[in-house]
């Protein structure tokens, strides 16, 4: 019999072929090539209430209608998953009675990771939390946004904060909403404590040093019926990242549409120009229930232009936020750390082991891909 005639080259080249085909890198990597990209998150230990909680219901059967759940209010989006579910574990691992909390996750009707597959993911990683996504649609606020100094603030997933009386059901009558960015080191349930007095709809650690004139423009302070929309209030600045939010007095008092009315007037006259937070400041602004500094350390993401570091400010600390440009994640994976960066990091749930491993699989499946073109 005569055997044919192998060029030179090809005979090690078949014999890789045959190796990738037997691989079983190979093999999982052609069940399982990477997708979204929303893979790659290790699931979060199970945290237990103490003896002094009430008994929880379970997961699956928990409602948002128990009177005695603490409620968190958060978005969820594919861009800032990560810090959310850091934020999340933060929460939990700190909470007295981690099984009462009730998360209520806003996601956008549009994202690039729909609200079905940011559901799944949040089962996979926290399997016994107990929680609800609602859907956001982005047409009821698109048309209200204009341009702000950074992009990232033009995002309507920003403007959610301002239609939770709405979103969420009306028996939650107090949510405590927070931001993707941040974690706690503290008990949640002391932040829940917190009472809204004098018929206050919002709650907020106010900074009454900080010079509240340059959140608006000229044409603001020029005009002597807009600048008088504070009456004989005496406005301090806030951060709207971290909130306790009484619902039943903010439905009362129609908020949403306050809010929006001036953010009508921004797109006709341009009055601030920093995103989603002049409009909280004009309607709430002199009328907020100061809460302890020690829920809000923001700023820690530098500023709004060089991301530069931040300093923790004096006192204790309860809540790390980075607010502004950079953000810890970021700056880790690029091996360029601000100091604090490293306390967000234990909350990180996101795998680098397993997406190292995903790529690894995907450059075995491009191989094959190639070497299957080439010889088939």
């Amino acid at each position: 019999m005569v055997l044919p005639r192998f060029s030179d080259g090809l005979i090690p080249a078949v014999s890789i072929l045959i190796v990738l085909l037997w691989s079983p890198l190979m093999c999982a990597a052609i069940r399982s090539f990477p997708d979204s990209g929303l893979l790659g998150f290790s699931e979060a230990p199970e945290y237990r209430n103490g003896v002094e909680c009430p008994s929880p219901a379970a997961a699956d059967q928990a409602t948002a209608c128990d009177p005695s759940l603490i409620h968190v209010a958060m978005t969820l989006d594919s861009e800032y998953l990560r810090g959310s579910m850091a934020a999340v574990h933060s929460v939990l691992r700190h909470a007295s009675c981690p099984e009462q909390v009730f998360f209520h996750f806003i996601a956008a009707e549009f994202d690039s990771a729909s609200p079905r597959d940011l559901t799944r993911l949040v089962r996979s990683i926290f399997p016994s939390l107990s929680f609800k996504v609602y859907i956001f649609r982005e047409d009821t606020v698109i048309n209200l946004i204009s341009s702000s100094i950074r992009v990232a603030l033009e995002n309507p997933l920003n403007y959610a904060r301002n239609y939770l009386g709405e979103l969420l059901d009306p028996c939650v009558k107090r949510v405590i909403y927070l931001d993707s960015d941040l974690v706690l080191v503290d008990d949640i349930g002391k932040l829940w404590e917190v009472r809204l007095s004098n018929n206050r709809a919002v709650g907020a650690p106010e900074y009454c040093h900080a010079n509240f004139t340059k959140y608006f423009t000229d044409n603001f302070w020029s005009d002597p019926v807009m600048r008088g929309a504070f009456g004989s209030r005496k406005p301090c600045y806030f951060n709207t990242g971290v909130m306790v939010m009484d619902l039943e007095r903010w439905r009362e008092g129609h908020f949403r549409n306050k809010i929006e009315n001036w953010m009508e007037l921004q797109r006709k006259k341009r009055i601030y120009e920093l995103g989603s937070l002049p409009p909280f400041l004009l309607v709430f602004g002199g009328n907020v229930e100061p809460i302890h500094h020690r829920w809000n350390q923001h700023g820690l993401g530098g500023d709004n232009v060089a991301g530069s570091c931040r300093a923790l400010h004096p006192g204790p600390v309860s809540l790390l936020h980075w607010s502004g440009k950079g953000k810890p994640w970021v700056r880790l994976d690029e091996k360029r750390p601000c100091p604090l960066d490293h306390l967000w990091e234990p909350y990180d749930l996101y795998n680098w082991r397993g997406k190292v491993q995903r790529q690894q699989r995907q450059e075995q499946h491009l191989a094959f891909i190639a070497y299957s073109s080439y010889f088939f």
